[in-house]
């Protein structure tokens, strides 16, 4: 490696395709390899989880030590891939025994699973030879490094590598309990008021506080966390001179019709209709839908922040035209997964769902279906409507964060819908005015050559990063 180039390493509880609960793993997997791509030398390091990926690959140990959890001491290996082609930059991972060592990303010891994981990836960046010029940190699950890197005693040498704090999502903060702090690394006890919010320790507004910048995934979302960001409102608009919003972008090689494996039929934006038609022959096959209406999708989590548990009732309503067909695919709410599963005889041949996830599934909907829906209460970038202008669906989507950011109503010479609000009310009449869109087949057709055009790639905004990066070494 030359050493004069600009040396990043991401810290993330999530990379695609190694380990993906949301649109965190997206980025993660995607962000590094566009910096590489433009100059800089940038790499991941993640939890070392039990999962699939980690079972079907071989690893090496490249640094090995103990680290102190508060009374315990515990030995923590750092490891690397033996395959480097396996992607397309280099990722490190921390295994912690059985601590880490999880089926799930995420489980109810991540207090101390977390904590170990950002003290041994500081612990290891000590020891480099070559330290990186930028330590740039995702969501709360790694909020501590910015602040131990300023205030812990051991990291005294690094409090120099500006640190970025990335929010993809500030409903979620990493809360713990104040007498967890005497398992972070000793430190002014003056300080302590920098990790704590509202009388718990936050670790995402230790990172808010302590991060020489802090980003967001899109601008729009970056100004409605100012009055509505879970509690954090007032210190983010204290902080509002370190903030800034880059939109996310999206892996246009792995989301690219032309060449997706998953898909039924590859197409380009000049064969966009014969590739659309084949994808949404096989899922109204597999799914009992009628392929000659309009296909409406829904990809996501079924949580609140999608507006999900309104969706039994809105499609109930519109589904009782028949003219309309639609597929869900998702899981989270029982309650809404029940609803949505009560919904499949009450419309046979014009609705049905798969309750979980399926990744192989996701591309092909995206392929196949004419519209996406996407009613969200909270979507700080969104990357299902960027995959899904790529692959020249229309997005459905409430004015929101990342959706406001990328997505222009057909009524403002636009390419999409858009709607105002999370109601029953606006996803029914959304759904309509996508039907009478259908209907003009000579400007849908037309549509959707140019969504195919528009670029929502990672190269805008990776340059975007490594300037800012620039403005603070």
């Amino acid at each position: 490696m030359n050493r004069f180039l600009m040396k990043i390493i991401h810290i993330s509880a999530e990379c695609y395709p190694i380990a993906k609960v949301g649109g965190l793993a997206d980025v993660v997997g995607a962000l590094p390899k566009y910096q590489n791509e433009i100059g800089a030398h940038s790499s991941v390091i993640m939890p070392f989880y039990n999962n699939k990926f980690t079972q079907s690959h071989k690893f090496t140990s490249v640094y090995e030590a103990n680290l102190r959890l508060g009374n315990h001491e515990l030995n923590y290996t750092i490891l690397k891939i033996e395959d480097a082609s396996v992607l397309d930059f280099d990722i490190f991972f921390v295994h912690v025994g059985d601590l880490l060592y999880t089926e799930n990303v995420y489980t109810e010891n991540d207090t101390n699973r977390f904590l170990a994981f950002q003290i041994a990836a500081l612990d290891w960046i000590l020891s480099l030879e070559h330290k990186p010029n930028i330590i740039h940190c995702h969501d709360h699950h790694t909020g501590l490094i910015p602040f131990m890197a300023q205030e812990s005693y051991k990291y005294e040498s690094l409090n120099k590598i500006p640190v970025i704090t990335t929010i993809h999502n500030a409903q979620y903060q990493g809360w713990m309990a104040y007498d967890n702090l005497y398992k972070i690394p000793r430190f002014n006890i003056e300080k302590v008021g920098l990790i704590m919010w509202e009388g718990m320790i936050n670790p995402l507004a230790a990172a808010i506080k302590c991060a020489w910048r802090v980003t967001t995934v899109s601008p729009s979302y970056m100004q409605e966390l100012k009055y509505n960001a879970n509690g954090l409102e007032s210190l983010l608009s204290h902080e509002n001179s370190k903030a800034i919003g880059i939109l996310n972008g999206i892996d246009s090689d792995v989301w690219n019709p032309e060449t997706d494996k998953y898909i039924i039929k590859n197409y380009k934006k000049a064969t966009v209709e014969a590739g659309k038609k084949e994808n949404k022959k096989w899922l109204c096959s597999q799914f009992n839908l009628d392929e000659s209406k309009p296909l409406f999708a829904f990809i996501g989590r079924l949580v609140g922040e999608k507006g999900a548990e309104l969706l039994p009732h809105a499609l109930d309503y519109a589904l009782r035209s028949k003219d309309i067909s639609v597929i869900v695919l998702g899981s989270g709410s029982k309650e809404t997964e029940q609803q949505l599963f009560d919904l499949i005889p009450r419309h046979t041949g014009n609705y049905n769902a798969f309750i979980g996830y399926d990744e192989k599934l996701s591309h092909i909907i995206y392929a196949g279906a004419d519209f996406l829906l996407m009613p969200s209460r909270v979507e700080p970038c969104g990357l299902n409507q960027m995959y899904s202008l790529r692959y020249g669906t229309v997005p459905v989507v409430r004015r929101i964060g990342g959706l406001k950011d990328t997505v222009v109503d057909i009524g403002d010479h636009g390419f999409g819908i858009c709607h105002d609000e999370v109601s029953v009310q606006d996803i029914v009449l959304s759904i309509h005015r996508g039907k009478e869109f259908y209907n003009h087949q000579k400007e849908f057709k037309a549509n959707r050559k140019h969504i195919m055009s528009l670029d929502h790639s990672w190269k805008v905004s990776a340059k975007a990063y490594i300037n800012l990066y620039k403005s603070i070494n």
